[in-house]
């Protein structure tokens, strides 16, 4: 059994795999991997791997030391099975990376594009030939909702549950609206651009994030919210093969 682990911005998610299957998956801090041990009790796991788009905090790296098991760290030298184009690849965030080897893992040979919905809200394209060109970064909803708060005087921070009519009546529904369709006509416009280029494109969404688009959209989008678990859990068996 594989045990992988993805520290995101936000949340830290530890996963327990046997072969491609996902077993169990637990969420905790980012900062200290509070479930590591019982997990590692429960189940015999004889490798792992683990990635992070924030520098690991002494806890864990006290944590990870004390593993029976060897733990693959995850950077931009790590061998991964595809072609990264990506011109600065050792800034690319790891949590990208396994995004577009796990896309590219359950739908290969395909054109694709990887959205991934949490803290940023990241456009990742792989095409047909395995070749990662890279992608786009904008803030994810909640960053959205925070920054109309930090910016503007007067602007609540609200909820992101809740009425979100067509155009706002107040302040509150203005916002949640303004946030939340900006957000699936950003999404639609950058499939809907891709399309023109690759009338065969697979669509990833990933992430924490729900959004709803048009029928015409729908039979394209696979929502995983696995996908980078998936992808962290595919290089770790690409490396020990």
């Amino acid at each position: 059994m594989n045990l992988v682990i993805d520290i995101g911005n936000t949340v830290a998610k530890l996963a327990v795999f046997d072969g491609d299957e996902v077993v169990e998956v637990l969420r905790g801090s980012n900062h200290s991997l509070d479930c590591l041990t019982m997990l590692c009790n429960k189940y015999p796991i004889e490798r792992g791997i683990i990635a992070s788009v924030i520098t690991l905090s002494n806890t864990i790296r006290r944590q990870l030391a004390k593993l029976h098991f060897q733990m693959l760290e995850l950077t931009w030298q790590t061998p991964v099975p595809i072609q990264n184009k990506y011109r600065s690849p050792q800034t690319l965030g790891m949590d990208r990376l396994a995004a577009v080897v796990g896309a590219k893992y359950l739908a290969p040979g395909k054109n694709l594009l990887v959205i991934d919905a949490g803290t940023a809200l990241t456009y990742e394209f792989i095409d047909a030939d395995g070749c990662y060109w890279g992608g786009n970064i904008s803030p994810g909803i909640y960053t959205r909702f925070k920054a109309l708060n930090a910016c503007c005087d007067k602007l609540p921070l609200i909820e992101r549950n809740g009425d979100t009519p067509d155009f706002g009546y107040n302040t509150e529904t203005a916002i949640r609206a303004g946030v939340i369709k900006g957000m699936e006509f950003e999404i639609t416009g950058y499939i809907q651009l891709m399309q023109k280029k690759y009338p065969d494109l697979f669509v990833f969404l990933t992430g924490g994030d729900k959004f709803s688009f048009d029928t015409n959209l729908k039979s394209i989008i696979f929502a995983d919210r696995f996908l980078v678990l998936k992808g962290l859990n595919r290089i770790l068996n690409y490396n020990v093969k």
